[in-house]
């Protein structure tokens, strides 16, 4: 029990534990050597290149900011590839090659959040589980079929998953950010995926569709969908994306 007397539970203890106290920082002590690689590699899946993103112009962005809304329903139209492209770009990719900072910014610049997908229909690309390789700015073809049904399932049987373009689905490699910030990473994690997710929700509008955002999941059956194991890489929040009816 808490002093209130109400019933400590485990986001309780978490928040209550992850604090800061002034004159009670933890001390870091780094060790170079074990520092987490900063990108995820699938060196035998087959690869999907992206168009070059577009980096100038496009909608102004308080216009995008007034028109965003969570969109569920979603035309049977095909995506085009380029705007995938421009999607996963917005979402986490390297803005500065020589440092390899990102559209979205990270504790620390250590960037533990990886992006996948399930492609429903996205022209000149193979319906199918993907991951982002952020990088090289490709796609790594993981597994090849229509996965709509399976992908919704997880998503707590939410319809929109079936009938969106594409499927994002964001994990942590929780040792890249527990490596420097040990408990703390956690708040940190999530603060994260919230910064990407926006940037897709915005980008999403600047491109005429719509998106949802969903952390209402099964999340062993995400894990399973994309073969993480849940424990060191964890499904963490999903998006659709789709054009709006």
């Amino acid at each position: 029990m808490d002093s209130g007397g109400r019933k400590e539970v485990t986001g309780d203890r978490f928040q209550q534990e992850t604090k800061y106290h002034r004159g009670h920082l933890p001390a870091w002590h780094l060790d170079w050597a074990s520092k987490p690689e900063p990108y995820k590699r699938y060196p035998a899946a087959p690869k999907v290149q992206l168009d070059p993103p577009q980096c100038e112009g496009g909608a102004p962005l308080w216009d995008v900011l007034d028109s965003r809304r969570s969109v569920r329903h979603f035309k049977a139209e095909l995506m085009a590839k380029s705007e995938l492209s421009q999607l996963l770009w917005a979402a986490q990719g390297i803005t500065n090659q020589g440092s390899g900072f990102r559209t979205a910014p990270s504790a620390g610049a250590l960037y533990p959040v990886e992006t996948y997908l399930v492609v429903n229909s996205v022209e000149n690309v193979e319906p199918g589980v993907y991951h982002y390789a952020v990088d090289k700015h490709e796609l790594d073809q993981l597994r090849v079929g229509d996965f709509r049904l399976p992908v919704t399932q997880a998503a707590l049987d939410q319809e929109m998953a079936y009938r969106a373009n594409v499927v994002f689905i964001w994990t942590a490699l929780f040792e890249r950010s527990t490596w420097k910030y040990n408990q703390r990473a956690y708040r940190y994690v999530y603060l994260d995926a919230g910064h990407i997710v926006q940037n897709v929700a915005l980008a999403a509008v600047a491109l005429d569709f719509g998106s949802c955002q969903i952390g209402a999941l099964y999340d062993d059956e995400v894990n399973a969908l994309i073969s993480v194991d849940g424990v060191e890489e964890s499904v963490i929040y999903m998006t659709v994306v789709g054009r709006a009816e």
